[in-house]
């Protein structure tokens, strides 16, 4: 179980802080299960209410600097994120961002920026359900990325951008 005032990376929505653990008062609730009340991080107006026994959205301890610093380090030698089959595409793209895996996630955004490289230099648009995965991906790296390395988010695109833009065109 997290503590009030940890900080965890939520399912797709990314790194959140636990406002607190709590029961919950409403008709229809056990008045003995318990919730979590988290804040997502860069985006402070929003509360998500989760049962601290949920089994649907995945919840983790974010990593240490060093694991995250590992992880960007292999970024180049990193395998390409498996699409079973096309007509599953966007279903493994939800069961990645879902999967609360930093690593999982990482080759995804791998895959989707060198897809992305490959199909505007082949004069093709890039799917709207890549892009919106992309998105996704990137917003749960980025958040951990910026709060475990102490980094704006602003700062964490660039260096991501640069340190990795060689790695998709090639």
């Amino acid at each position: 179980m997290f503590e009030q005032g940890e900080y965890i990376v939520y399912g797709s929505t990314g790194v959140c802080k636990v406002e607190e653990v709590t029961t919950m008062d409403m008709d229809g609730v056990p008045g003995d299960k318990l919730y979590y009340i988290l804040r997502p991080y860069h985006k402070e107006d929003r509360e998500i209410f989760t049962p601290v026994d949920n089994k649907k959205t995945k919840m983790r301890k974010l990593l240490s600097s060093n694991e995250i610093k590992s992880y960007l380090k292999e970024f180049k030698e990193l395998d390409d994120f498996e699409i079973t089959k096309e007509k599953f595409r966007e279903d493994n793209y939800k069961q990645c961002v879902r999967g609360c895996d930093f690593k999982e996630i990482l080759r995804l955004v791998k895959s989707l920026l060198k897809r992305k490289r490959s199909r505007f230099l082949n004069g093709k648009n890039f799917p709207s359900t890549d892009e919106r995965y992309l998105k996704t991906a990137e917003n749960i790296l980025f958040s951990e990325i910026s709060y475990v390395l102490k980094l704006s988010k602003n700062e964490v695109e660039d260096i991501f951008r640069t340190n990795m833009k060689e790695t998709v065109t090639t």
